[in-house]
């Protein structure tokens, strides 16, 4: 499960702050993203949020992502092939964002075994559920909440984070988890700074240390998210 997913309410909290008029010239307004989170496990995901209106505006949306990784299972690899499209709707209290999703997902993977042995599992179809939220609890401040549940893998992520406002980003601790129906869980504790800006592009970074189910000790990890109005 990918953090990229879970950066798309934070383009309409954030875009009203910088006085940004996103999406003036056309009637429906986009938000490209991708990610990268590199562990002892690795998953890339892209993808994008249009909204019928503005995506800095309360109103309909339609959220799509495609991702993929790999990651050790004792004497096996596995690699996974997800991709959703969920639809949903914006709130804009004065506090912030909120966001609720749901639509379908896929999923496919490949099993490898130690004597280079591989075996395709049937695709695999379900329901994905996805909540967040974005809040300012002060003019410097950013608390996040995400969750996003799936019945093609059975699966759960969720990221609790906060930051400060500090050198043109939002700098403090994040906490996530992710688990399936293989037994397999992972949980990450970091720092993150969100909200650096690269030119029209915006850009989160997260580093810390993760602790996975098919391993006794902890590892670091490393993540990045890139997001752009388009």
């Amino acid at each position: 499960m990918s953090w990229a997913v879970a950066i798309a309410g934070l383009i309409g909290l954030l875009v009203p702050a910088h006085g940004n008029e996103v999406g003036t010239t056309s009637p429906a307004s986009i938000l490209l993203f991708g990610s990268l989170e590199s562990s002892p496990s690795v998953f890339v995901t892209t993808g994008a949020k249009v909204a019928l209106d503005r995506i800095d505006r309360e109103g309909f949306v339609v959220l799509g992502s495609v991702g993929g990784g790999r990651r050790q299972e004792a004497t096996v690899m596995r690699e996974t092939a997800i991709g959703a499209v969920v639809f949903g709707y914006q709130w804009f209290p004065d506090w912030g964002v909120v966001a609720a999703y749901a639509g379908p997902e896929g999923a496919l993977e490949v099993v490898s075994s130690g004597c280079g042995c591989a075996h395709v599992l049937p695709p695999r179809f379900g329901l994905r559920l996805h909540g967040e939220i974005w809040a300012r609890p002060s003019d410097e401040t950013l608390l996040a909440a995400t969750l996003i549940l799936g019945t093609a893998r059975t699966s759960a992520w969720g990221r609790v984070a906060w930051g400060y406002r500090v050198l043109g980003a939002y700098l403090g601790p994040e906490t996530s988890l992710y688990l399936d129906e293989t037994g397999y869980q992972k949980w990450n504790f970091g720092l993150h700074a969100t909200d650096f800006a690269l030119g029209r592009f915006s850009l989160r970074v997260s580093a810390g240390l993760q602790l996975a189910s098919e391993r006794r000790d902890t590892s670091p990890y490393v993540g990045l998210t890139v997001w752009t109005p388009w």
